[in-house]
C-alpha cells in the first residue's frame, strides 16, 4: 500500500512538472502554425514605378510611369503565383514626332514566383511568367507610330516585407518582348526592336 502511494505521488508531481512544459509547446506549435498560415496566406497588391524599352525602340522613347493592380496566392510555402494589370505611359521622343506624345501599354501578366520566408518577414523571390500588352499610340504620333499587340516573357526579382496582414515590397522586372510592330527605325524600314525594363514599389494586404 505504502509504494503504490508512494508511486502515485511521483506519478502526480510527475504530472504537475510536465504539465506546463506541454502547454508551451502547444502553444509554440500553434503560433508556428499561424506564422505559416500568414506566409502562406493569399492577397492583393498595388504599385507604381517608372521604366520603358531597351535597344532600338529605347532609342526612339523615354521612362514612363507605372501602376499595377495584382492577385497573388502561394499554394505552397517556397512556391507563389499572381495574376495582375499594369498601365504604363511611355513618352515618345523621336524627332520624327512632335513633342508630348506617348505609348499607353495595357498589360495583363501570368507569375510565379519562387523564394524563401525569413523570419516569417522577409519574402525575397524570382519569377518568370507570360504578359500580353496592347499598345495605343498617341494620335500626334501617327503614322510613324501605330498601335500594337505585343507578348512579353517577364523574368522579376524583389523582396517582401511582412508586418502581419500588411506588406511591402520592391522590385525589378525585365520583360522579353515579341511581335512588336510598333514603329521603323529612324531612316530605315527595319522594325525598331527591344526589351523593357521596369522597376516599382508595391503595398498591400494578405488575407
Amino acid at each position: 500500500m505504502r509504494m503504490t502511494s508512494t508511486m502515485a505521488g511521483v506519478a502526480l508531481a510527475g504530472v504537475c512538472v510536465a504539465g506546463p512544459a506541454l502547454a508551451v509547446d502547444a502553444t509554440e506549435v500553434t503560433r508556428s502554425i499561424t506564422r505559416k498560415n500568414e506566409d502562406t496566406a493569399p492577397g492583393v497588391d498595388v504599385g507604381v514605378g517608372f521604366g520603358g524599352y531597351t535597344g532600338k525602340l529605347g532609342n526612339e522613347t523615354g521612362v514612363g510611369a507605372l501602376f499595377n493592380v495584382t492577385a497573388n496566392a502561394q499554394p505552397w510555402e517556397y512556391i507563389g503565383v499572381e495574376f495582375g494589370y499594369e498601365g504604363q505611359s511611355i513618352p515618345i521622343d523621336d524627332a520624327r514626332v512632335r513633342g508630348g506624345n506617348n505609348i499607353w501599354r495595357n498589360n495583363g501578366t501570368g507569375l510565379a514566383k519562387i523564394g524563401p520566408f525569413i523570419d516569417h518577414k522577409w519574402h525575397p523571390f524570382v519569377g518568370a511568367g507570360f504578359g500580353l500588352s496592347y499598345l495605343h499610340a498617341s494620335s500626334g504620333s501617327r503614322p510613324v507610330y501605330g498601335n500594337d499587340w505585343q507578348v512579353e516573357w517577364p523574368l522579376a526579382a524583389g523582396i517582401e516585407y511582412r508586418l502581419g496582414h500588411l506588406a511591402a515590397g520592391v522590385r525589378a522586372t525585365y520583360r522579353f518582348v515579341g511581335g512588336e510592330d510598333l514603329t521603323t527605325i529612324p531612316g530605315t524600314n527595319d522594325e525598331a526592336k527591344g526589351s523593357l525594363f521596369n522597376g516599382n514599389l508595391t503595398v498591400g494586404g494578405r488575407f
